[in-house]
């Protein structure tokens, strides 16, 4: 069966109407959103972003049962999770899934151009598409928040699983995260669209049709995150659909502080002044960072204050 062709924009009136319909609104924002994706949020396929993912998988749920056999994405987007952990070595063929057509097309055509076998499905995470007792592993990269009744996901995700599989889930806010990154981001993108009016600076502004459909495309965004996680309760909703083995794991303090108004600013701005040292000096300062998450703020900062949290289980 063919799969629908994605929707390359979104009109005024189209986002109005997803303000009462979430499956919809995930549907536009991300076909929307789905040629400038990785572009947007700094994703490749190399070594960069292979480190990232396997660092996040291993942080919650270990390397001892890699390879995974075969392993299922869950709101794919263009399959960024899933095909750098298979270009890591925890998994040996993978299927993407998304409720977005766009997201599919782009996931399915990056594994092809790294040459991974990987097969793609349009999917509900609500009514998975996979008979049950398929997949040795189950991820998914910030999908959980997109997904408006996450209990029915969890079940239909541990249904799916073999017994004794496992899900990894990653890159989900947590309740205070969200907060202050939103906070952020919005004094962000209000400083620079203003302050790149003035004369000097107007080299740095985007044509305001951009900024426009920036603003709209997040209109849609605010829409499609329905929801933000306390990490004990994330782990409450896992053991009730069944889940056995549960643990969530938080991350990203001083290096949310740090990204989010640097990924604002960068969606503000025209690409072209976005030069390559500039994104090394961005992507080194993250790290940094994240090394004093790690290895300082974790140790002595409640897990709540936190930007992101990870958790995996197991189906027994």
């Amino acid at each position: 069966m063919a799969d629908p062709a994605p929707n390359p924009h979104a009109s005024e009136a189209e986002v109005e109407a997803a303000r009462s319909d979430p499956k919809l609104a995930n549907v536009l924002y991300h076909d929307w959103e789905a040629g400038t994706y990785d572009e947007k949020w700094s994703i490749s396929y190399d070594e960069r972003c292979i480190d990232y993912a396997t660092g996040r998988f291993r942080a919650v749920a270990g390397d001892r049962e890699w390879p995974y056999p075969k392993a299922m994405e869950l709101g794919s987007g263009t399959g960024f999770f899933l095909l750098n952990l298979m270009q890591g070595g925890v998994i040996k063929q993978g299927s993407v899934t998304d409720l977005s057509p766009g997201m599919v097309e782009v996931a399915l055509r990056n594994a092809e151009q790294l040459g991974l076998d990987v097969d793609g499905r349009v999917a509900d995470a609500e009514r998975i598409p996979y008979d049950d007792n398929t997949f040795d592993l189950v991820v998914g990269h910030a999908v959980l928040h997109h997904i408006p009744d996450v209990p029915a996901a969890f079940a239909e995700v541990l249904r799916v699983l073999k017994p004794g599989g496992r899900f990894v889930f990653a890159g989900e806010p947590t309740k205070i995260g969200d907060r202050y990154a939103r906070k952020l981001g919005q004094l962000t993108w209000w400083l620079t669209t203003n302050l790149t009016k003035l004369g000097p600076l107007r080299a740095w502004r985007r044509p305001q049709t951009e900024l426009d459909e920036s603003s709209r495309a997040a209109a849609l965004e605010a829409i499609v995150d329905l929801h933000t996680f306390d990490p004990t309760e994330l782990e409450g909703v896992a053991r009730a659909a069944g889940a056995r083995d549960v643990r969530a794991v938080t991350e990203e303090l001083a290096a949310a502080l740090f990204g989010w108004p640097v990924r604002t600013f960068e969606a503000a701005v025209p690409q072209e002044k976005l030069t390559l040292g500039w994104r090394l000096f961005a992507y080194k300062a993250w790290l940094r960072l994240s090394w004093l998450d790690e290895n300082v703020l974790a140790r002595v900062a409640p897990r709540d204050l936190f930007y992101n949290v990870l958790v995996t289980g197991t189906k027994p």
